[in-house]
């Protein structure tokens, strides 16, 4: 018989800091970022996100978290619907993932996310896989964020179960980028 981490427990871990490392080291600055396609929601309004489509306007934060409504992903989801005016201010949009289903991101987008910004649904894994975002073991994206540049490489690769610290660095690799054209 398979036995899975409860919630809870997994969140009591990752307070602590002592869950494993995701097993895969997150994609490279430098690094082509996969393109994807998946449902979202925004303001509890379902859509397709496109990521080709979204770099056409300018760089994209796209950050992994492990589940909505838990301690730590409502943090980051506070801490980044607070910076979405200075994210906006340098032309960049903003995108959770999490392998929760759909109907769960559409509300988590209105409570948690403050309708700011858009968080999409990847039940299957499928494209926290291909970032190298996976909990080992688990059925869950780990806290990983990239910054996107409209080129669709990968700028800035962060990894850390802490949600401190994912939009100061994401915000200084929008900056850096904008500095740089």
């Amino acid at each position: 018989m398979r036995r899975f981490l409860p919630i809870s427990a997994f969140c009591a871990l990752a307070m602590i800091g002592t869950l494993p490392s995701p097993a895969q080291a997150a994609l490279e600055s430098g690094a082509h970022a996969p393109d994807f396609t998946a449902k979202a929601s925004m303001a509890g309004h379902e859509f397709s996100y496109h990521l080709a489509e979204a770099l056409k306007t300018g760089p994209v934060v796209l950050y992994f978290y492990p589940a909505a409504f838990t301690k730590g992903c409502t943090i980051e989801a506070h801490e980044f619907a607070e910076a979405i005016p200075e994210f906006k201010a340098m032309g960049a949009t903003v995108i959770g993932i999490s392998m929760d289903p759909i109907d769960k991101l559409t509300r988590f987008s209105v409570s948690e996310c403050r309708s700011a910004f858009p968080v999409a649904a990847d039940p299957d894994g499928t494209i926290t896989n291909s970032y190298k975002a996976k909990m080992p073991l688990l059925h869950m994206a780990s806290r990983t964020s990239y910054v996107i540049a409209p080129d669709g490489h990968v700028a800035l690769s962060y990894a850390s179960m802490s949600p401190d610290g994912h939009v100061e660095r994401t915000l200084a690799a929008v900056k850096a980028l904008q500095a740089a054209h």
